[in-house]
């Protein structure tokens, strides 16, 4: 990561909304979209890890690795809500700020 203070930027701006909607879509949805039970315990990962590492620089490369295998670079599946999309669209920018 080059640019911690874009991803720390993002993540005050996602992580409060990210917590709320990860349980509720994987809740609703992990019955047909098996695979957000892995993106959720990625994002618990990321966010653990971001958090305990405060002023450092955490280390999520493999994180955002699988992320990006699994939701097929952050492709929203059909016939899901706007929380699930939401859900992805964070998760992408997120990303793409830790990549910056």
């Amino acid at each position: 990561m080059t640019n911690k203070s874009a991803y720390n930027e993002v993540t005050t701006k996602v992580f409060p909304t990210l917590k709320q909607y990860v349980p509720i879509v994987d809740r609703v949805h992990g019955e047909h979209h098996p695979e957000f039970h892995e993106v959720r315990a990625l994002f618990n990962t990321i966010a653990e890890k971001t958090e305990a590492a405060k002023s450092n620089e955490p280390e999520l490369n493999r994180e955002f690795l699988k992320l990006r295998t699994i939701t097929d670079n952050y492709t929203i599946p059909s016939h899901v809500c706007e929380t699930f999309a939401a859900v992805y669209n964070m998760l992408a920018e997120l990303d793409k700020a830790y990549l910056a």
